[in-house]
C-alpha cells in the first residue's frame, strides 16, 4: 500500500470527525496536531471537509458539500453568514485587504457544486457545524478518497428540458454515502453526476459514474430511469466516460451507485497514488468486464439499455429563463471564476426569499455561477435591481461568462500561479478587447494553477495549466541559478462536452502570462475572419491545424514563444 493507505488503516478516516472537536476545545495548532498523531492526520482531516491551507500556517480551507448544488434560501443563507463571520484573514495576513480583489470574508464556488471558504481556524469548526446542522448541511466528505458531492442538474425540477426530477435521487445517493464507514475508505475519490435533465449539465462524461436519463419498456409499460457511464476524469490522464449497457430505474440508483463502488474498493490499485482514480480500472479491465464486475456485486437485477435521452450538453443556466411552471422564472447569476463576499451570497439567500415564491431556491452550478428560482414574473424587475444582482449580472460579455478557475497559489498546496484574480481581470479585459460574433454568446476560458485540472481546462475552448517560466526578461524573478523566472501556462484550445466532445489540445506549452491577451486577440481576428456560420470557437479550433494556430499566436508583439518551463 502507498503511505495515504497506510494512514487510513491507522486509524479510520471518519473517526477524524470526533478528533476536530477535541483539537478545537484544546485550541492544538498543527504542529501540535501532528505531534498529537503523525502526518496522516492532515490527509484524514480531508474526510471533515477541511484541506491545510498552502503556506498559511494554522488555517484551513472548509469544503460545504451541496448535493445536485440545491440550497434553500436559509441554507444559503447560513453559508454566507458564517463566510463573514470566520472566513477573515488575520492582520499579519492582511486582514481585510487580504486579497486586492475581494478583501476576505468571501467564498468560493466550486465546478462540483460546493462551496469552499478560506481563512477557517479550526477552533471554530465545531461552531460551524452546530450552525450548519440546524440547516441541514454538512462538510463530511467533502474531501477525501470517497464519494464526493454528488452532482446534478441545478434547475431540476425547473426546465422543460428534464425528462423527469432527478434530485431526489442524488440526495438519496449521496446520503446513502455521506458518513458511511463501510464506503467512506476507497482508493481514490469518487466522483458521481445524476441527472434527469436531456442536456447533460452535470458532466456525466468526465465523472466515475454518470447516470443520465433514458427510458424503457417494462412489462408493457414505458418507464423512466437511467443509462449510466463510468470511467470519466480529468488530470493527467484524462478519459471520456464508457457507456454500460444498463439501464438503472431511480429506486435501484442507490444499490447501483454502491456497486460500482464495491466493484472499485475491492479491485481499485492501493499501491500507485498516480493511477489510483477509477478511471484506470475501467481502462484496465475494459467496460464490458468492468460492468460484468458491477453486475456480480449489484443486490438487484440489472435491466439491458433502454432509449437514449441525452439530446446533448448545456454548460451554464446564466441568464433570465422561463421554468415550466407557468409565469416563474429562474435567473442565472454570473460569477467569475465562482467567488463572491459572504455577504453577497447571503443577500441572493435573503432575495430569493424576499422576491421568490416559497419554493424559491439557490442553485449553485458546475461552471461556478448561482441561480435563483421561482420567481414571479413581475419581481424580476426588482430582483436584479438588488445590489448583488448589478454585480453579478444576469447578461455578461462571452468571457465573463465562460470563465472558470481554480484556487492557485493563493491557497493551495499544488498551485504554481495564481488563478482568481487573473481569471477576473482577463475575462474583463477581453470581453472589452475583443468584438465576438454576435451569436457567440460564451467562450470557455479555464485556469488551472497547475495540472491537476479542477478548473477543468480540458473541457474549455481555451485551457490554462500553470507552470513557472524561465524568459530572457530582466523584469523577471531571478533564482538563485540566475533564471529569470515568471508565472506563465501551457495554453490549450479546442476542449468541449456533449456530442461533439473532445479535450483540449495543448497548442503552446510556456507561455509567459503577459503574453497570454494579445496571443488571444491574435486568435479571434483570425476566427472571425474563418469561421463558418454559426461556427463556435473550439470547432475552429478543431478544423484549423495546431502549427496555423501556433502561427497565429506568434503573431502578436508578445513573447508567447519564447518560455521554457522551468526545470525542463
Amino acid at each position: 500500500m502507498n503511505t495515504v493507505e497506510e494512514w487510513k488503516e491507522t486509524k479510520h478516516p471518519l473517526d477524524v470527525i470526533e478528533d476536530v472537536k477535541e483539537y478545537a476545545a484544546e485550541g492544538m495548532s498543527f504542529e501540535e496536531i501532528v505531534d498529537a498523531e503523525d502526518e496522516g492526520e492532515f490527509e484524514r482531516l480531508k474526510w471533515a471537509g477541511m484541506y491545510t491551507h498552502g503556506v498559511h500556517e494554522d488555517f484551513y480551507m472548509m469544503r460545504t458539500k451541496v448535493p445536485g448544488g440545491h440550497l434553500t434560501p436559509d441554507q444559503a443563507a447560513v453559508i454566507g453568514e458564517v463566510a463573514e463571520e470566520y472566513a477573515t484573514a488575520p492582520e499579519e495576513h492582511g486582514g481585510e485587504e487580504q486579497n486586492p480583489i475581494w478583501g476576505d470574508a468571501f467564498l468560493d464556488i466550486t465546478t462540483r457544486q460546493d462551496i469552499q471558504k478560506h481563512w477557517i481556524e479550526i477552533n471554530d469548526v465545531p461552531d460551524i457545524w452546530d450552525q450548519y446542522a440546524e440547516v441541514g448541511l454538512t462538510t463530511i466528505q467533502g474531501c477525501g478518497d470517497s464519494a464526493r458531492n454528488v452532482l446534478g442538474c441545478p434547475v431540476a425540477g425547473c426546465s422543460d428540458h428534464e425528462a423527469f426530477n432527478a434530485q431526489p435521487v442524488v440526495e438519496a445517493v449521496s446520503s446513502f454515502f455521506t458518513e458511511n464507514r463501510e464506503y467512506a475508505n476507497l482508493p481514490r475519490k469518487f466522483k458521481m453526476t445524476i441527472t434527469g435533465c436531456k442536456h447533460d449539465c452535470g458532466q456525466s462524461q468526465i465523472n466515475d459514474v454518470g447516470m443520465t436519463p433514458a427510458k424503457k419498456e417494462i412489462d408493457g409499460e414505458w418507464q423512466y430511469g437511467f443509462h449510466a457511464k463510468v470511467g470519466g476524469g480529468l488530470s493527467d490522464g484524462p478519459r471520456m466516460a464508457s457507456t454500460l449497457d444498463v439501464f438503472v430505474r431511480p429506486e435501484d440508483a442507490v444499490e447501483f451507485t454502491r456497486a460500482v463502488a464495491q466493484t472499485f474498493k475491492e479491485l481499485g490499485d492501493r499501491n500507485n497514488r498516480g493511477v489510483c482514480r477509477m478511471r484506470y480500472l475501467v481502462e484496465q479491465l475494459g467496460p464490458e468486464h468492468f460492468e460484468q464486475a458491477v453486475r456480480d456485486r449489484c443486490r438487484v437485477d440489472l435491466r439491458t439499455q433502454g432509449v437514449d435521452l441525452t439530446e446533448g450538453y448545456t454548460g451554464d443556466h446564466v441568464g433570465v429563463h422561463d421554468q415550466k411552471q407557468d409565469g416563474l422564472k429562474y435567473v442565472g447569476f454570473n460569477v467569475i471564476a465562482g467567488r463572491m463576499g459572504g455577504s453577497e451570497f447571503a443577500a441572493a439567500a435573503h432575495a430569493a426569499k424576499q422576491y421568490g415564491t416559497e419554493n424559491a431556491s439557490v442553485r449553485l452550478a458546475t461552471d461556478q455561477n448561482f441561480v435563483i428560482t421561482h420567481i414571479p414574473e413581475e419581481s424580476i424587475g426588482a430582483l436584479l435591481d438588488e445590489p448583488f444582482a448589478r454585480k453579478y449580472r444576469p447578461d455578461p460579455g462571452p468571457f465573463s461568462r465562460g470563465a472558470v478557475g481554480c484556487t492557485g497559489s493563493e491557497f493551495c498546496n499544488y498551485g504554481i500561479i495564481e488563478t482568481k484574480n487573473r481569471v477576473r481581470r482577463w475575462a474583463k479585459a477581453l470581453d472589452k478587447r475583443i468584438d465576438t460574433p454576435d451569436d457567440l454568446d460564451v467562450v470557455r476560458m479555464h485556469m488551472s494553477g497547475c495540472s491537476a485540472s479542477c478548473a477543468q481546462p480540458q473541457i474549455a475552448d481555451i485551457g490554462f495549466r500553470g507552470e513557472t517560466v524561465q524568459v530572457d526578461d530582466p523584469e523577471g524573478t531571478t533564482n538563485e541559478e540566475g533564471d529569470n523566472l515568471v508565472e506563465g501556462m501551457d495554453f490549450g484550445l479546442g476542449g468541449a462536452l456533449g456530442t461533439d466532445n473532445e479535450f483540449i489540445d495543448w497548442v503552446e506549452h510556456a507561455v509567459p502570462a503577459d503574453a497570454v491577451i494579445p496571443a488571444i486577440e491574435q486568435l479571434f481576428d483570425a476566427y472571425a475572419e474563418e469561421r463558418h456560420e454559426g461556427e463556435r470557437f473550439y470547432g475552429w479550433c478543431r478544423r484549423v491545424e495546431n502549427d496555423r494556430l501556433r502561427d497565429v499566436m506568434q503573431q502578436a508583439d508578445a513573447n508567447v514563444s519564447g518560455g521554457i518551463a522551468h526545470g525542463d
